[in-house]
């Protein structure tokens, strides 16, 4: 009977824990991603405003429109693609924020896939 108990208090303890959203902190401003590609880790720039995301990745600078659909999730559309893969939209969630820092996941609009990525914004 204790341990069912102990359960109980555990599961609703950890079920009434929220993450952090404080998404409209991460609508503008500088950030940095860090990802892993091809065993190599590396890194973006980008600067946010409201409609408009600038990023550069290894010395190349692209643009895309940025359109919010609620505070936590926006679909970036880049402006000038030169591939049909760079045509495609891309679902962004805020799923926690922390600090100077957010959590989210991203995937191709339609697409089930989704990768998981953390952002730290510096400005």
């Amino acid at each position: 009977m204790k341990r069912i108990i102990l359960l109980l208090l555990a599961l609703t303890w950890f079920s009434c824990s929220k993450k952090e959203r404080r998404c409209a902190d991460f609508k503008t401003g500088t950030f940095e991603f860090t990802q892993e590609i091809n065993g190599k880790k590396v890194t973006s720039t980008f600067t946010r405003t409201e409609t408009l995301q600038i990023e550069t990745f290894n010395g190349i600078t692209d643009t895309a429109t940025v359109r919010w659909v609620n505070d936590c999730e926006f679909v970036l559309q880049k402006r000038h693609p030169k591939t049909m893969n760079e045509r495609k939209a891309i679902s962004m969630t805020i799923l926690s924020t922390q600090g100077n820092s957010y959590t989210f996941d991203y995937s191709f609009v339609g697409d089930a896939k989704k990768q998981r990525g953390t952002v730290t914004k510096i400005k």
